[in-house]
Parts: C-alpha cells; sequence; structure tokens
C-alpha cells in the first residue's frame, strides 16, 4: 500500500538536504578564505554570516589589519563582482551612482546616455564612508536599501545580489562625517576587526614576504549564493530561540521600566535589530555545519547586531560605561 507524504515533512527533508550539501560548500569558502586571511577566523565567519543573512556589514578597524583583503577575498571565493570605493571629502554622488552624458550621433542627433558608477557590482568595498559627505553617504546607503537608484528621472536596478562592506577607522576621527543613526541602522553588523594574534601574525609575515603568497580560489558562484540566502529564510527557528531574540532586543531599549536600563541607555535597538538577529543566528549555525540555530548563535551575534543600533547616556559614558559592557548585561539576563 502506498503512503501519502505530508507536504510538510517533505519540505523539511528537502531543507535539510539542502542544508546538508550547503553546509559542505561553507565550509570549503571558510577554508578557501583562511589561506589568505590569517589571524582573522571570527571577522570571516562575521563577513560569511553577513552576505549569507543579505545584508551589509560595517567593518570597523585600524589601518593594516586586511580588511581591502578580506572583501576581495570574499568576492572572489562567493564568486562576486567586486568593486572598491575610496571615500574621500570631495567625492560626489555622481562619482558613486554614475551620470548621464550628452552624446551625438553621425546624424547630429543628441541624447544622453547613462553611464554607471561603481555601485553597480555585486560586492562593493566602502573604504573610510566616514570621509565622505553626508550627501554622498546617503546616495550610497540609498542604494544599500533600495537596491535601485534614480538618475534624471529613470530607475537603474542594481546587480543582484548587491552587498556593501564599509570600513572605518576608529581612531582618525578628524575630517570625518559619522553616520547618523538612521544609516547606521542599515548596516546588518558591525564587525569589530582587532589585531592578529602572534602565531597568525608569524605566517602572515612568512607568506607576504617570500613571493609565494597565497591566492584565494572561487567556492561558490552567484547562483548558488542566491540559492543559499534563500535557504536561510527557510530554515525553521525554535520558539525558546525567537523568544530569546525578542527579550534581549527589548531589554536593550529605554522606557521599559527599568530604570537602571534608563539611566544607562539613550537609545535602544528597533524591530530591524530583531530581523537581523533572525536572520543572522540561522546563518552562523549552517556555517558552522549545524541544522538550527541555538542560544549559543544569539550569544554570539548580540554585540555585532547591536552595537551601532545603541547608543550610552552622558552620565553612563562619564562613568566609564560602554556599549559592549551593557550587551554583555543583557545578554546574560535574556538567555
Amino acid at each position: 500500500m502506498n503512503t501519502i507524504k505530508n507536504p510538510a515533512d517533505q519540505n523539511q527533508s528537502d531543507i535539510v538536504a539542502e542544508a546538508d550539501k550547503l553546509a559542505e560548500r561553507l565550509a570549503a569558502a571558510r577554508e578557501a578564505m583562511g589561506n589568505v586571511i590569517f589571524g582573522q577566523d571570527d571577522v570571516i565567519e562575521k563577513a560569511l554570516v553577513t552576505i549569507l543573512s543579505g545584508g551589509h556589514a560595517l567593518l570597523v578597524g585600524v589601518p593594516g589589519l586586511a580588511k581591502t583583503k578580506l572583501v576581495e577575498t570574499l568576492g572572489t571565493v562567493l564568486g562576486l563582482d567586486a568593486s572598491r570605493i575610496q571615500f574621500t571629502p570631495d567625492l560626489m554622488p555622481s562619482d558613486i551612482l554614475g551620470s548621464e552624458v550628452l552624446e551625438e550621433d553621425s546624424m547630429g542627433k543628441r541624447s544622453f546616455r547613462f553611464i554607471p558608477g561603481p555601485v553597480f557590482c555585486q560586492l562593493l568595498m566602502a573604504d573610510e564612508i566616514n570621509r565622505a559627505s553626508p550627501r554622498t553617504q546617503s546616495a550610497l546607503l540609498q542604494s544599500m536599501q533600495e537596491h535601485h537608484i534614480t538618475i534624471a528621472g529613470q530607475r537603474h536596478d542594481l546587480p543582484r545580489p548587491f552587498h556593501v562592506l564599509a570600513t572605518q577607522n576608529p581612531l582618525e576621527q578628524e575630517g570625518t562625517y559619522p553616520l547618523p543613526e538612521a544609516q547606521l541602522d542599515r548596516f546588518l553588523m558591525q564587525i569589530d576587526v582587532g589585531y592578529p594574534d602572534l602565531a597568525a601574525e608569524r605566517r602572515m609575515l612568512a607568506e607576504t614576504t617570500s613571493g609565494t603568497e597565497s591566492v584565494a580560489r572561487a567556492v561558490l558562484n552567484t547562483d548558488e549564493l542566491m540559492a543559499a540566502q534563500r535557504l536561510i529564510r527557510r530554515i525553521p527557528v525554535g520558539d525558546s530561540v525567537v523568544d530569546a531574540i525578542l527579550k534581549l532586543v527589548r531589554t536593550a531599549r529605554p522606557g521599559s521600566g527599568d530604570e537602571r536600563i534608563d539611566r544607562d541607555i539613550a537609545w535602544g535597538p528597533g524591530p530591524r535589530a530583531s530581523q537581523a538577529l533572525m536572520l543572522t543566528a540561522r546563518a552562523r549555525a549552517l556555517v558552522d555545519g549545524r541544522l538550527a540555530p541555538s542560544l549559543e548563535d544569539v550569544a554570539a551575534l548580540a554585540e555585532p547586531i547591536l552595537k551601532h543600533r545603541m547608543a550610552m547616556t552622558f552620565s553612563a559614558r562619564a562613568e566609564g560605561k560602554t556599549v559592549s559592557e551593557a550587551i554583555a548585561g543583557f545578554v546574560g539576563s535574556s538567555m
């Protein structure tokens, strides 16, 4: 006798099969990046999670920590068309988006032709984004949110997928234009890039000064990456993880009746933070070879997701309290 399969069970088995296959490819991608970028395993993981979640990331670190190399390698490994823009105070929106030029054909007829700017790529590195004027920053950030631009009344769609990895130097702030809170919120996560450990820096010295530097290889292509991004949204999340995400985000907001939080937190994360935690927890689980996100994933991603979406009050900063310490306290009370 034939057994009728439950469509829901069949769908779950399809997700498991796809996830198992993708987990192997992601492990290979992570290894390929680790052969080029030394001592930044945590940064590599978070960058992969950002792309798999379909978002953008803000890389914060001092010069010389391979942020540019990371973006180039990520583009190669994931099969993305990468581009780079060096942001400067005199950079104009047209330098990013493109512009229309007036042309004349052989018959003397004049017409405008749109010349696409460097934003028309799949992976864009916005180097030192806070050095550009607010007007230029807004041009890029609108592209990040809308995935298209409008020039002279004409809509021009950006390639899919489209991701931005922007960098900032946390030390040199003179002559910069810090991103407003509303624009920071458009970045899925803030990835802090620290110094490599001794063993990694020793390996780096040997590799980069010997003339035999490792070269990244392609592991995924664009179609496979977009299929992976769709799969991430289909992975089921347990109620305990959902409850932990909601409790964590809502606890970090002032005005909930907790006097300590009202005193220390000037403004907290909005619903976009909850959405980001849901997506990135799924992606991190898959990168680690697991089929379901856990509370550990939420705890590990809390700081990069929330850090740029909240701020301490003046009195809290005067007492030496930091956003990172506040988030660690929220994680401890929410998990």
